[in-house]
């Protein structure tokens, strides 16, 4: 997927159902000079939205264990 958000980066965002952010990229990716920047907020954003991920899933898990505790 990384490997989608440099070569595509408009695609990388159509897949993860950000289509405002798709088409707002894939207009910057338009010109030659705003490709760099596209693909750069592509790699970010999607690691963001991991990270953002991992980090819901370890409050369920601590969550879980203090539940546990009571």
């Amino acid at each position: 997927m990384t490997l989608i958000a440099i070569l595509i980066p408009w695609l990388s965002f159509f897949l993860r159902g950000k289509i405002l952010s798709g088409i707002l990229c894939l207009i910057l990716q338009i010109t030659l000079i705003g490709w760099l920047p596209a693909a750069i907020w592509a790699v970010v954003s999607r690691n963001d939205a991991k990270n953002a991920k991992r980090i819901q899933k370890m409050e369920k898990s601590i969550i879980a264990a203090q539940d546990q505790k009571e």
